[in-house]
């Protein structure tokens, strides 16, 4: 299911941003991007998302910047420059004059010279984690939001489904009594005396070989499953899938076993809407 979702937050001189992202996927695929200081925090936020989304690929990425505040936040290591200028006052000496360009800004540039405050690492991981989970709580709701959507697409589809399946039903008596005088007309055409017994073991033969009613039935149970599935407030995606599969076998076999073209009419009609909902159910958790 796609979604996107963000969160922003001042913590401690840094100014933390998480991006999720969400796509089409069979089962939960999660890429982290977390800054190299912070790769601490990633086996705790693939659960955190796990928790919360059981389906998908989800992008999710967290950058982060200092502030205004925070930039100001450095300090000058005063050991080390005391140290770094009597090196150079002793270099000066020896050199005497020639060296004389030596100046503070090359000393700020010095390795370590300048450090800034360390971050409360548990703080900072706690405040992280937090802002994640509400990122979470925006992207979920955008979910459920296109997920109901859904809902009422693949309910739609289900209905006019079920509105093929009784215009089949209603045709079976019909299509039983034309199939019936069709092969008694044509059985009179090449025997002048037919066996009347054997005539009526060949018709209740043909009529169960050709008979759809349990295709039907199936097809219309399968169909109220899946609208009872669109209810269920867990996870339904997977089971929709498998429901999905059923219905399109049994409309394969009403129309492999239709003689009339009303009821293979009836049969196209039912796999066009199968593979509309296939299409919308891959985006259902």
């Amino acid at each position: 299911m796609t979604a996107f979702a963000g969160a922003e937050r001042e913590v401690q001189g840094w100014r933390f941003a998480w991006e999720l992202r969400s796509v089409n996927h069979r089962y939960l695929d999660v890429a982290l991007r977390l800054p190299d200081a912070l790769r601490f925090l990633e086996p705790e936020a693939r659960n955190r998302i796990a928790g919360r989304i059981k389906r998908g690929r989800v992008d999710a990425t967290l950058s982060w910047k200092k502030t205004e505040q925070g930039e100001a936040a450095i300090h000058v290591n005063r050991a080390l420059v005391a140290q770094l200028l009597a090196a150079a006052r002793e270099v000066e000496a020896l050199g005497g004059a020639a060296l004389s360009g030596f100046n503070a800004f090359e000393v700020l540039k010095w390795p370590g010279a300048l450090h800034e405050p360390e971050a409360d690492r548990e703080a900072l991981a706690a405040a992280v984690l937090d802002l994640l989970a509400e990122a979470l709580d925006k992207m979920v709701a955008g979910r459920g939001a296109e997920g109901r959507l859904l809902a009422g697409f693949i309910e739609e589809r289900c209905l006019k489904m079920k509105e093929q399946v009784g215009a089949a039903r209603a045709r079976l008596p019909e299509v039983l009594q034309a199939m019936r005088q069709k092969v008694v007309a044509r059985l009179q055409e090449v025997a002048a005396n037919p066996d009347a017994d054997r005539l009526e073991q060949e018709l209740v033969y043909l009529a169960q070989k050709l008979d759809v009613a349990e295709e039907l039935d199936r097809l219309g149970a399968h169909i109220d499953e899946v609208l009872r599935t669109l209810k269920q407030k867990e996870p339904v995606g997977r089971r929709l899938d498998f429901l999905l599969q059923e219905l399109n076998r049994e409309a394969n076999t009403l129309g492999s076993k239709s003689a009339d073209a009303e009821t293979t009419r009836a049969s196209v009609e039912m796999k066009v809407l199968i593979e509309q909902m296939r299409e919308q159910i891959q985006n259902i958790e």
